[in-house]
């Protein structure tokens, strides 16, 4: 079972997501993991944009297969002045068992909390 409690994002992967080979792209995946990082980076800032300016250490452990219920976990890793580093954890429920958790990705996401003028932006953090 993860450490994490509360996923970002849970979703059931389906046929249209699957490469060649039959497993789930690696694409797909990382765009969830972006997605994940991203709503931590909210949640924990309260601030209202970010970009993506890197995606460290992807980890493919193992594949995501059609019909896996696939848990995406994050947590704040540090905050700079402008910058946040985010550690997004994929795990899977493989269909058919006994509801065991399997870690198949992991990486660590960094986000720029820019204004609406797209330049960067002090971060802010939420009061606790």
């Amino acid at each position: 079972m993860s450490a994490y409690r509360d996923p970002a994002i849970r979703i059931t992967l389906l046929p249209r997501d699957t490469n060649s080979a039959g497993t789930v792209f690696g694409g797909v995946i990382l765009s969830y993991i972006d997605m994940a990082g991203a709503i931590e980076a909210h949640r924990h800032t309260g601030m209202p944009r970010f970009v993506t300016v890197a995606m460290r250490e992807v980890i493919f452990h193992k594949p995501v297969f059609v019909g896996d219920l696939v848990s995406f976990y994050a947590e704040t890793i540090s905050v700079g002045n402008t910058s946040i580093t985010i550690r997004v954890v994929v795990e899977t429920e493989r269909v058919g068992s006994s509801k065991e958790q399997v870690r198949v990705t992991e990486a660590e996401v960094v986000y720029v909390a820019v204004d609406e003028y797209r330049q960067k932006t002090k971060i802010k953090e939420r009061d606790k």
